[in-house]
């Protein structure tokens, strides 16, 4: 699962670390790339919103702040049921002044599934063009996806503020697959949750992953928890178990 939990601020702006728990809970997921979380931030009562959140799932997690001002950290988390490790953790290149004064990063863990090893990739881009342009170019570097062996399964997920239209997009999918197109779905918008318009979220794997399912995570809890709906798949490791990874039925 991919979701962007806007800092636990939900569409009534009330924060609830414990809603999000419950919507990602709804869905059964064993991995959970997270974006937008908070630790150690006034805005957020000082709490660590991944910790929250993994605490109540009962899951282990490693948060990477792509942000930093003081003590307050700002950025993105990998949940995992299984043991993971972190591989890497850095900032892509950012458009570090107006209109878009954020810096990004990107957060790479290995964790080993009782279906083998699976190495997991989780970003979020920025708003303007050239730098998510900038961004994907650097993912499928040598550093990044290109360190990972191919025959080894790799799923990369997050918030790409990027459409399938759009170039981000379109470098990343000249050496990945977008998962909702590997099942032949439609892509489905998840932002913004009142009236969804835009497909923002994406999973894309690499020939070792084998995509059984795709579902955008809609319903009132998650209408309400977020400003995005989070995106989930069941994928199969290539040439292990038929076991799934994600085992939440997604013939729906």
């Amino acid at each position: 699962m991919t979701y962007n939990v806007h800092g636990c601020v939900g569409m009534d702006l009330r924060r609830s670390e414990k809603r999000v728990a419950e919507v990602i809970a709804s869905f059964q997921p064993d991995i959970v790339g997270l974006q937008e979380l908070d630790l150690g931030r006034k805005r957020s009562g000082g709490v660590d919103q991944a910790g929250l959140i993994a605490l109540e799932l009962g899951f282990d997690r490693i948060f990477h702040p792509a942000l930093i001002r003081n003590e307050e950290h700002y950025g993105d988390a990998i949940l995992s049921r299984w043991p993971m490790t972190r591989r890497l953790v850095g900032e892509l290149p950012s458009q570090k002044a107006f209109p878009f004064p954020e810096t990004r990063g990107a957060l790479w863990v290995e964790i080993q599934t009782p279906f083998g090893r699976v190495h997991v990739i989780n970003t979020h881009f920025g708003i303007g063009t050239g730098e998510r342009i900038e961004q994907a170019e650097a993912l499928i570097g040598a550093e990044w996806i290109g360190a990972v062996p191919e025959e080894e399964p790799l799923i990369v997920l997050g918030d790409f503020n990027s459409l399938p239209s759009s170039r981000p997009y379109r470098i990343l999918t000249s050496i990945l697959r977008d998962a909702s197109r590997v099942h032949g779905r439609r892509k489905r918008p998840t932002f913004p949750t009142f009236l969804p318009m835009l497909p923002l979220d994406h999973i894309f794997v690499n020939m070792s992953c084998r995509v059984h399912g795709v579902a955008v995570g809609v319903g009132r809890a998650a209408r309400l928890a977020s400003d995005h709906y989070p995106l989930f798949a069941l994928i199969d490791l290539h040439c292990h178990t038929s076991e799934t990874l994600v085992r939440h039925d997604l013939s729906a």
